[in-house]
């Protein structure tokens, strides 16, 4: 079957066209699906034809197909787990990307994209006021970005105590002590499963959920090696751990630093938040989400290892068949700092966001999240019988209704109203409604729809 090239322009403008009607969607639809997965594979499955279908059909059967489906979370009134907007300039990058289908792993192969990604590693780094020498890796999401950096933490841990898990694996080696706040991501857990180090060892928290110094002092007594891993950013309050305090409490165990900051780590781009991640840069490794707090599409996680060394001997892979011609002193291959030897150039979309933004746009899109999520907290704290049960510094906070079967009777309400979308949790045995503002396009609108909306189910 021969395809014709040209059958780009009419699939192209198929999917143009949907994509501005879903997009133009956004301000007036209601956020949950209205049909189940079932019901899509209904429309679009069946036998496999025997035949070829034209792309434009194709593309025009698929947006039919599972666009009822969607769940608006592009919308100023979605608030469920910690999801950002998609930037315009961010979404037309990566349309580009997988229009240049670029794999991007080695320098000399395709610059194009890897010079770009290289732009984006380095304002990153000067936004976030971390060491300048630091190798960026760009993986598929915060998960990813923790694996990388514990990756690394994992192997320089056990090489400064003579043992090359390059070479002789994990079996036998000494056990890696993993200090974590013991209200930490669940995705931490599940980097070091990945990793085979096993469940950390949960270390006491405050009442916003920040880890105790003191604690992790205590928790650290002993020798061998260690890595400490804290939080930018928890996911129920937003708050951050004491790094001031923890990091030195570290360095004296001469253990390895590892930042989750998936959402929270944007706080040290802006002047009137860094103070909540004062001391974060002395930390050894660092992951975060760009399709979080800077709003690019999915597929753009960040990981941050002020040791380059560390990080490419963990990552990196040389072979006859890959030309690795970046110097071990210059910057890094792609395939040195993500755990992938076939990847789309997904610091594209990243470098994209941060130009169309600059410096100040940056700025304005962190604090502007950051005044959003505290004018919702106050308009729901005034509704009958609400409780904010965080300190509101940033943009996550939990609400309880009394008692837990209240506060579940009202989510669920919430959720069946469909206006709003606002994610149930238990947080400090309490069943609570979690709220996090992760999008550009909340505004002075939404927040008012979406406190109506609280009290409607409240009332309800």
């Amino acid at each position: 079957m021969a395809i014709d090239p040209k059958g780009y322009d009419a699939a192209l403008a198929v999917a143009t066209e949907r994509a501005r009607a879903w997009l133009e969607s956004l301000a007036d639809r209601d956020i949950p699906p209205g049909v189940t997965a079932d019901q899509v594979a209904d429309v679009l499955g069946g036998p496999l034809p025997e035949g070829p279908a034209a792309p434009a059909e194709v593309v025009e059967l698929l947006a039919r197909g599972v666009e009822p489906g969607l769940m608006g979370m592009g919308a100023g009134r979605f608030y469920g787990w910690v999801i950002g907007g998609t930037l315009p300039a961010a979404l037309a990058a990566d349309w580009l990307v997988s229009t240049w289908d670029q794999n991007t792993v080695l320098r000399w192969a395709t610059p194009g994209t890897a010079g770009a990604e290289a732009v984006a590693a380095g304002w990153l780094l000067e936004l976030l006021g971390l060491p300048e020498r630091s190798d960026v890796g760009f993986v598929t999401g915060g998960m990813m970005a923790n694996f990388t950096g514990l990756a690394a933490a994992r192997d320089k841990v056990l090489a400064d105590h003579g043992w090359n898990v390059a070479e002789r694996g994990l079996i036998g080696a000494p056990p890696v002590r993993v200090l974590v706040g013991d209200e930490r991501h669940a995705t931490i857990d599940l980097a070091l499963r990945y990793l085979g180090l096993g469940a950390p060892t949960p270390v006491a928290s405050d009442d916003q959920g920040r880890i105790r110094a003191g604690a992790l002092r205590e928790a650290l007594d002993g020798a061998g090696p260690a890595i400490v891993c804290l939080q930018a950013g928890n996911l129920h309050s937003g708050a951050f751990d004491p790094f001031t305090e923890a990091i030195p409490v570290a360095n004296e165990a001469g253990a390895w630093v590892h930042v989750d900051g998936a959402f929270g780590l944007w706080a040290a781009a802006s002047p009137t938040l860094r103070h909540l991640v004062a001391g974060v840069e002395a930390a050894d490794s660092w992951a975060t989400d760009a399709h979080k707090t800077l709003n690019t599409p999915y597929d753009c996680g960040i990981s941050v290892v002020r040791d380059a060394t560390a990080m490419r001997a963990a990552m990196g892979v040389h072979t006859s068949y890959l030309i690795n011609a970046a110097p071990a002193d210059g910057p890094a291959d792609p395939s040195e700092t993500a755990p992938e030897f076939s990847r789309r150039a997904r610091g594209v979309p990243v470098w994209a966001a941060l130009r169309s933004l600059g410096r100040g746009g940056v700025v304005d899109l962190i604090d502007g999240l950051v005044v959003a999520a505290g004018k919702l907290a106050e308009g729901i704290a005034a509704i009958d019988g609400a409780e904010i049960l965080n300190d509101v510094d940033y943009t996550q906070f939990c609400v309880a209704f009394g008692s837990d079967e209240r506060t579940r009777a009202v989510t669920e309400a919430l959720l069946a109203d469909g206006r709003v979308w606002m994610s149930g949790s238990r947080w400090r045995d309490r069943d609570v409604l979690r709220v996090s503002v992760s999008n550009w396009s909340t505004d002075e609108a939404d927040i008012a729809e979406s406190i109506e909306a609280v009290r409607r189910a409240a009332a309800a």
